[in-house]
């Protein structure tokens, strides 16, 4: 696998932040050189980063899919018809197209490409841009296991990638895609707490940071379910009990429940139109 990776050319047509962040974390496995990477977009505004990393870059979607076996659309959902139409004529057996649109089912992938291409949809999250993504892959009907495995080793240094059947995808846009920011909400309300029991503001959001991270790192690392982690935090009497309770009383759980259906609906909705 890394011989393959080593020989992978690879392209990304878009050059947002996943596609910078996945072509950072592409970039450090050392498996990959620079000079198997291009990048196109339609203007010079973002290009230059691409640049500072020894990628190549073109205006040119074409010349993207020309270049390379393996093919990242990072473009914003609603130019993919467009994009598609553009490069259909020059994609071939030989190529992997990777979709990062929301809501853009593999069956549309697929039937603006040429029968029997191989197309995976991936949906990466924000923090794939410091390696600590969470990205979850499904295949489309040309899309063997092969390419799936390949995938999964070529993104492994960008955080978790799983693959899972494509009515994951949805879920996994409105769990860790939009949850993302609702953790950054959940951020900014602890340190305003904090605020109001008289902590500066600027110490209050550090400490906040520190403790999502340090919270999410043990999740992680712990082996241990959520419940479990809580329960260890959780002193008869204490601090910590009291101040769950007042979480509970204001409907905490269920609201966060209700913000990653809301979004995995939006993100089925988005795949319908």
């Amino acid at each position: 696998m890394t011989s393959e990776l080593s020989q992978l050319k690879i392209g990304f047509i878009g050059a947002g932040n996943m596609a910078f962040g996945i072509a950072q974390g592409i970039l450090l496995s050392g498996e990959v050189s620079p000079t198997n990477v291009i990048v196109s977009a339609p203007s010079n505004n973002h290009l230059p980063r691409f640049q500072e990393m020894e990628l190549s870059v073109t205006h040119s979607n074409v010349e993207v899919v020309s270049f390379s076996r393996l093919v990242f659309l990072a473009v914003k959902p609603h130019f993919i018809p467009t994009v598609l139409k553009e490069i259909a004529s020059s994609v071939t057996h030989d190529h992997i197209i990777v979709s990062m649109a929301a809501g853009v089912t593999l069956a549309t992938l697929e039937a603006l490409l040429p029968a029997g291409a191989c197309v995976l949809r991936m949906m990466p999250n924000l923090p794939c841009v410091l390696q600590e993504g969470a990205l979850l892959l499904a295949r489309g009907s040309g899309a063997g296991q092969e390419a799936g495995l390949l995938l999964k080793n070529l993104l492994s240094p960008c955080g978790l990638v799983e693959e899972g059947p494509e009515p994951w995808i949805d879920a996994h846009t409105g769990l860790s895609g939009s949850g993302v920011a609702f953790v950054y909400l959940f951020a900014e309300a602890l340190a305003e707490g904090a605020v109001k029991m008289g902590m500066p503001s600027s110490l209050a959001h550090r400490i906040a940071a520190q403790t999502i991270l340090g919270a999410g790192r043990l999740l992680r690392d712990a082996g241990k379910h959520p419940a479990e982690l809580r329960a260890e935090v959780c002193t008869p009497g204490g601090t910590t009990i009291f101040g769950l309770h007042a979480l509970e009383k204001r409907g905490f759980r269920a609201a966060a429940m209700e913000a990653v259906e809301a979004a995995t609906e939006r993100a089925r909705e988005l795949g319908r139109k």
